[in-house]
């Protein structure tokens, strides 16, 4: 976890510093992709109806301890190289999302000599490379400078809006290291097609496209929405909700990237390790609990018992300075759930196919002796209901056709199945990977363990004075598993 003898650090970075190198377009190879227009599916457009919908942000961070010149000389041609190669079997991400004026429906369109995807390296030459790699607490924005913005929508004559749904930002550390920033639209792909997308890139980088050869026809990515089945005909209800908002409101954020807002001033962001044997003793102490209370045995994954601890440690932490009036509030653990395996399509999907799920708990129990295993129970048993019907949870809609509003919702991006830390392209292993854009609100990303097989990696975004709490409440907790 991350070691509380470090209090959080401001970089004192001067992003002045930050040297654009290079600014270009990266297009799949001439004549490869033929212009094609690809629909929306309920999946997809249910992003459309987010007003403030922050592209996925993810940043890898790698070692590479030489100058700039031999970086532009010697790995920059190979990243352009290969990542051209990999938009030409995904082909959607160097396209734009068109969004025609009613009753034409939005749809992604790629165009043979046009699409591109854009493509910056920039040098930071002051950047402290040991922050950057660290796990105690730290600001937020000490990734920010990394994002990869998105170009600015641009609206023809007849009000079609053309929104770009990717960019590439590589930043040169000289002789430390450099960093690759994704920036993507979420209704171009989900968080599974996005590791798909970095895993194909960097397998063809560091094969030198020899990868491409071994991959078989079931694996290689495709797109075809058709294959998502829509039984309860989501498409036309969500499309009616899009069509049915306010101009002012459809309206993209041009800067395509991260709203930075006073609020980020007050927060932090630090990285915590459940190693193996953390994890395998609280699914014991779990099991041993419902024994000696008799009750149900539960489906404890490490996701499940995993995602109860951190959802304990947040609520605790918040509720020390919390100001609700509520005796009993009703807390919200949110997380997407993949569909792909019981939604009629592919694991080489292209696309998205996650169901948002809410866990309920009242703070009560979460905050109770057995908060640990009641949060467990909670999550456990919408696992379990997501294998038969996930998908119908896109639509919570009251009986009387209104939405069903959460409350106090701690938003959980990633997962510890998805492999990140093996996105080689060449130069070895990601030394850091982070969720640039959890920074959005109180938030929390798991990964795999970088440095052990079986453990997590959980990335938390707080305020300052509940990450303090945070960092001691999960310390006690894991004092605990380890006495």
């Amino acid at each position: 976890m991350a070691s509380q003898q470090h209090q959080e650090r401001n970089m004192g970075y001067d992003q002045n510093t930050m040297k654009v190198l290079d600014h270009c377009q990266v297009s799949p190879p001439a004549g490869s992709v033929p212009t094609t227009s690809l629909p929306l599916n309920f999946f997809d457009i249910k992003w459309l109806l987010k007003p403030k919908n922050t592209p996925i942000q993810r940043f890898y961070l790698y070692e590479f301890p030489h100058p700039t010149h031999h970086f532009m000389q010697t790995v920059l041609p190979i990243l352009k190289q290969s990542l051209s190669l990999t938009l030409q079997h995904l082909y959607p991400c160097a396209s734009n999302l068109v969004c025609p004026p009613q009753p034409n429906k939005p749809h992604i369109l790629y165009v043979d000599g046009e699409s591109s995807v854009n493509f910056t390296v920039s040098e930071w030459s002051n950047a402290n490379f040991e922050q950057l790699i660290a796990d105690y607490p730290r600001e937020v924005s000490i990734y920010h400078p990394f994002v990869s913005s998105l170009p600015p929508t641009r609206t023809l004559e007849d009000g079609t809006r053309l929104i770009p749904l990717m960019s590439v930002h590589v930043t040169v550390i000289p002789n430390f290291g450099f960093g690759i920033c994704i920036g993507i639209q979420h209704v171009c792909t989900d968080g599974k097609g996005f590791l798909n997308l970095m895993k194909l890139w960097s397998s063809i980088c560091k094969t030198r496209g020899e990868y491409l050869s071994k991959l078989g026809k079931d694996s290689m990515p495709f797109h075809d929405r058709s294959v998502v089945k829509d039984p309860n005909g989501l498409e036309l209800t969500f499309l009616k909700e899009f069509w049915n908002r306010a101009e002012s409101d459809q309206k993209e954020d041009d800067t395509g990237g991260i709203h930075f807002t006073a609020a980020h001033h007050d927060k932090v962001r630090a990285t915590f390790v459940l190693t193996k044997d953390h994890i395998q003793k609280l699914k014991q102490l779990v099991s041993l609990i419902c024994k000696k209370e008799e009750l149900e045995t539960l489906h404890l994954s490490t996701f499940v018992v995993t995602s109860a601890l951190i959802w304990v440690c947040m609520v605790k932490s918040k509720e020390k300075v919390t100001t609700s009036d509520e005796e009993d509030e009703v807390y919200h653990l949110t997380f997407g759930v993949d569909c792909r395996n019981h939604c009629g399509s592919s694991l080489a999907y292209f696309g998205n196919c996650v169901a948002p799920c809410y866990v309920p708990l009242k703070k009560s129990q979460i905050l109770g002796e057995n908060g640990i295993v009641e949060a467990a129970k909670a999550i456990a048993e919408k696992v379990v209901e997501s294998k038969t019907n996930a998908w119908t949870w896109l639509n919570k809609r009251t009986t009387n056709g209104t939405k069903v509003e959460y409350s106090n919702k701690i938003p959980m991006a990633g997962s510890p199945k998805l492999g990140g830390y093996e996105t080689d392209f060449g130069w070895g292993r990601p030394l850091k990977l982070e969720a640039v854009h959890i920074d959005e609100a109180d938030s929390v990303s798991l990964a795999e363990s970088r440095d052990e097989e079986g453990g997590v990696e959980i990335g938390v975004v707080l305020g300052r004075t509940p990450m303090n709490d945070f960092n001691s409440i999960l310390g006690h907790y894991l004092n605990i598993f380890t006495g």
